[in-house]
């Protein structure tokens, strides 16, 4: 009766029930009768050296016996943890390296780096205008020709005919690097189109053959490369301070020693 009933609720919906197994049937007929099995349970550290490790902290409690399930369940939760803490110190890290030069909320105040290189500029101009000066007190002394001999005028000759013979050699070395390199000539760039070059993942990169724009067609693909996040100890030292676990042990003082 209770059949009935359904079928005269589809009937009257305008749905044919046989119809519909027939599709289904059709459709998911190789997933019918198939058998899911779970995988194998695998933990995350070695069994052996953690279960031993287990049983050396638990003798100290007076625990003398630590079933299989239990090594299980800390190697999972030793995974379970070390994902969390390497997904926060990642997120930690790519917020660090985010810049914000582009955003159109954000207007640049101050920039350090070109204040650095301002005084850096200063610094070379002023030691560049110095050694001019030495440079002429020096030329200056070797070319004097006074007959008293004086310790300073002396030291100050022998001075001037050191960096005579040091830019000398600089010049020697300016010419022979300029004739070394005329003599390989221009570099070649490495053509990106050859079939004999591989590219990031293995993929080698060829000419298409049924590219529009013919065989001189460049037909070289850009791959992106993998972004790859650099952590350091200055991240992760500010998620075990943000941490309520680690914000006060030990390994965080180390930690801020190094």
């Amino acid at each position: 009766r209770d059949d009935d009933d359904i079928n005269d609720v589809a009937s009257m919906a305008g749905v044919n029930l046989n119809e519909e197994s027939a599709r289904i049937m059709a459709t998911n007929s190789d997933l019918v009768g198939t058998q899911i099995q779970s995988c194998k349970d695998e933990p995350f550290l070695a069994a052996i050296p953690l279960h031993k490790r287990i049983l050396e902290t638990a003798k100290k409690l007076g625990i003398t016996d630590v079933p299989a399930e239990v090594v299980t369940f800390i190697s999972h939760a030793t995974q379970s943890r070390l994902r969390t803490v390497i997904e926060k110190v990642t997120v930690i890290t790519q917020h660090r390296m985010e810049s914000y030069k582009d955003d159109e909320w954000y207007e640049q105040a101050t920039d350090v780096r070109s204040q650095l290189k301002f005084f850096e500029q200063l610094e070379r101009l002023e030691k560049q205008r110095k050694d001019e000066q030495e440079r002429e007190i020096l030329l200056k002394a070797a070319k004097s020709r006074s007959r008293q001999e004086d310790p300073e005028q002396a030291r100050l000759k022998q001075k001037a005919k050191e960096m005579q013979q040091q830019e000398l050699a600089q010049m020697r070395q300016r010419d022979a690097n300029l004739t070394a390199l005329a003599a390989i000539g221009p570099r070649k760039k490495r053509k990106l189109d050859s079939p004999g070059l591989l590219a990031v993942g293995g993929e080698g990169l060829g000419v298409c053959g049924g590219s529009p724009g013919g065989a001189g067609a460049p037909a070289s693909r850009q791959y992106a490369r993998q972004k790859i996040t650099r952590v350091n100890l200055r991240d992760f030292i500010f998620y075990m301070e943000q941490e309520r676990e680690t914000s006060h042990s030990l390994l965080l003082y180390r930690a801020l020693l190094k």
